[in-house]
């Protein structure tokens, strides 16, 4: 493993590895240990790193899971996708960097629901969500900003936990799950959108009968 800076980098550069250790150890101590062996580091160095947190631990998979995805779905390909393929791509790109690690995930999924720890999950959801939006080209700063992060921070959680219990190496249930989420989604939006345009462009019930009743010269 190349060196790294910071404790931060370190916690990346080990995340892949102890989610790998942690499919038969847990999130533990031993998981760090042995992904800090194998990879040549310090396991002392790797212990202080994650001080026996598996929050900790989780935390910087997560992290490694963010930076894998802004490498396989870069910005640009994105900017002549439509906004539904855009977050279907990074959703799908943060599963495809957890897929093998599923007994990991779902131990994850476990400590992350534990209720002194839903506070951190949460804002892990929000901080992942926020991130795919920006690369999805998201420049809101209305409250539209804030619903559009706690919707897809939902999508993804619901769809984690699909993904976690597939047997199937190619997903298709959760490739079926996320679609159908994003439809409603969808859905939604358009309807919303009716119900958010200026007053004078809403559709109006007594404005229609009125123009039927004294139809414009």
């Amino acid at each position: 493993m190349s060196e790294v800076a910071t404790l931060e980098d370190l916690r990346r550069a080990l995340a892949p590895a102890i989610a790998d250790a942690a499919a038969f150890d847990g999130w533990s101590a031993d998981a760090v240990r042995q992904a800090a062996i194998g990879a040549g580091i310090d396991p002392e160095l790797a212990a202080y790193a994650f001080a026996g947190k598996p929050m900790a631990m989780i935390t910087a998979w997560v992290d490694a899971i963010d930076a894998a995805m802004a490498e396989a779905v870069a910005a640009e390909s994105l900017a002549r996708v439509p906004v539904r393929e855009r977050i279907r791509r990074l959703v799908m790109a943060r599963l495809e960097a957890a897929a093998g690690r599923e007994e990991a995930l779902v131990r994850a999924l476990a400590i992350m629901a534990m209720p002194q720890n839903l506070a951190r999950s949460t804002q892990l959801g929000w901080r992942s969500a926020d991130r795919m939006w920006r690369l999805a080209g998201d420049t809101a700063t209305d409250y539209n900003h804030y619903t559009k992060r706690t919707t897809l921070a939902a999508i993804y959680a619901a769809t984690l936990h699909v993904f976690a219990r597939e047997k199937d190496p190619e997903k298709p249930e959760t490739r079926a799950f996320l679609e159908r989420r994003i439809d409603g989604v969808m859905r939604f939006e358009k309807v919303k959108a009716q119900f958010t345009r200026r007053p004078d462009e809403r559709f109006s019930v007594t404005r229609l009968l009125g123009r039927l009743r004294y139809p414009a010269r």
